[in-house]
């Protein structure tokens, strides 16, 4: 993989760049549609590419794990010749899950994370070798290190033991990558993640270490956006972004709103993914060039005006405000399917209107207007 920062914004840390893959180019600042069975929810490969303009999405590895299972997506020829996507794609190394199944699972330092199945209950062993393992036989353009995704709020002493933790995870999959191969005839790289909570210390000391590894293409960020003010996690976003390799593009895990992406951009931020375009979507929140709109209020019951006038789908113009508040109504997957589209196609038109403005020279002051266009309540 390879990544050429292109320009850069003279008022704020902005860039924008270009990475290349045996997949494809991706043009950077990029949002990543999050396809976390190797699905994006109720959107169609043909449709994330001609109409969201979607260049990379993310999958999941402890659900492609679990479920279609390995030996199929083997058969398959890796994940992108089985969902038909035969684009970039980045794996996510199942540290959230780490963190979300807190329930069902057990940390071990010096083994890994031992964990029941959400679908079965049966048990299962990560290691940072056997996730190595399972995103080489994935086949994703991109894996991510195995790491341990810290709560908010989370203790200074956890926060480090935890940080120290994945520190040494780091060490054992760097081993287990430079020692295996890619299996379907292209590349792959691995991003380590940097962690430490909401302390500044503990994050410097893991961007030292994450950018201290020659054989990343990247870096991610982990463990924000769980909780904590959104002003820390701008502050931490910047001191990490200060630390982080200039020649190497960084990537901001499971961020966010609009809001929160146009000011990651202004931090040096490269990549990002969330489920909030399809979740929310899915749930009759839409996010348009002009602000925030409920399709379920009783305010668009009689409004034939399209979803958006200037919208960035096909399904904006072609479908009216009146007609999607009458499908999240009756119950019918066609809104989730309209909405996951036009939230999609607006993130990409935003971060596609970012990396216009970087390179025109006026990011900041588009940026500062811009936050306040989308996030208010229509």
């Amino acid at each position: 993989m390879q990544f050429e920062v292109q320009a850069k914004d003279s008022r704020s840390k902005a860039r924008a760049g270009e990475i290349t893959t045996d997949h494809g180019k991706i043009q950077t600042p990029i949002f990543m549609p999050v396809g976390t069975v190797g699905s994006v929810k109720a959107v169609q490969a043909v449709d994330l590419v001609k109409d969201v303009k979607a260049q990379i999405i993310l999958g999941n590895t402890y659900h492609l794990y679990l479920r279609p299972g390995l030996d199929i997506i083997r058969k398959a020829g890796g994940i992108q010749k089985f969902n038909a996507w035969n684009r970039p794609m980045l794996t996510d190394s199942g540290g959230f899950q780490v963190y979300s199944l807190a329930g069902t699972r057990k940390i071990n330092a010096e083994e890994g994370v031992e964990f029941r199945s959400h679908i079965d209950g049966s048990k299962h062993l990560f290691t940072p070798e056997k996730v190595m393992d399972i995103e080489r036989c994935i086949g994703a353009d991109i894996m991510m290190a195995f790491d341990e995704c810290t709560p908010y709020p989370c203790e200074y002493g956890y926060a480090k033991k935890s940080m120290d933790m994945t520190h040494k995870w780091l060490d054992r999959c760097v081993k287990r990558f430079t020692e295996t191969e890619p299996l379907y005839g292209y590349s792959q790289t691995l991003f380590p993640i940097v962690q430490g909570s909401v302390y500044a210390d503990l994050r410097k000391v893991s961007a030292q270490k994450a950018a201290s590894v020659e054989v990343a293409g990247g870096c991610a960020i982990g463990g924000l956006s769980v909780g904590e003010p959104k002003e820390i996690m701008y502050e931490l976003t910047e001191l990490v972004c200060d630390i982080l390799p200039q020649n190497k593009p960084r990537y901001l895990m499971g961020v966010g709103t609009p809001e929160n992406i146009l000011e990651g951009i202004a931090q040096g931020v490269d990549m990002f993914d969330c489920v909030m375009p399809t979740r929310n979507g899915r749930n009759a929140m839409l996010f348009t060039k002009n602000g925030i709109m409920n399709m379920k209020n009783k305010k668009w019951a009689d409004d034939f005006s399209p979803i958006e006038e200037d919208g960035a789908s096909y399904v904006d113009t072609l479908y009216t405000k009146a007609y999607l508040r009458h499908l999240f109504h009756a119950q019918e997957h066609l809104a989730a399917m309209i909405a996951s589209l036009h939230n999609l196609a607006f993130y990409l038109w935003l971060v596609g209107q970012a990396r216009e403005h970087i390179l025109s020279g006026d990011y900041l002051s588009w940026k500062n207007t811009m936050v306040e266009q989308v996030m208010r309540r229509l």
